[in-house]
């Protein structure tokens, strides 16, 4: 499934690579593109829409819708 999700607090390249980082523990298939200066992260995964949600909040970010 594809996914799109709004993600605050990620400032710097290390906040993307953070992010990508944990997705790719939970999914090491993912496609994943971590996006700071648009707040975006753009998903392809097996894994669910919460389980994702979910590592990237587990990293210290906030998903907002």
């Amino acid at each position: 499934m594809k996914y799109s999700f709004h993600v605050e607090g990620m400032t710097c390249e290390h906040c993307e690579k953070a992010v990508v980082r944990a997705l790719r523990q939970l999914d090491r298939d993912v496609q994943v593109v971590a996006d700071r200066t648009q707040n975006k992260v753009e998903v392809e995964s097996s894994a669910s829409a919460q389980d994702i949600t979910q590592a990237i909040v587990d990293e210290g970010y906030k998903v907002v819708a």
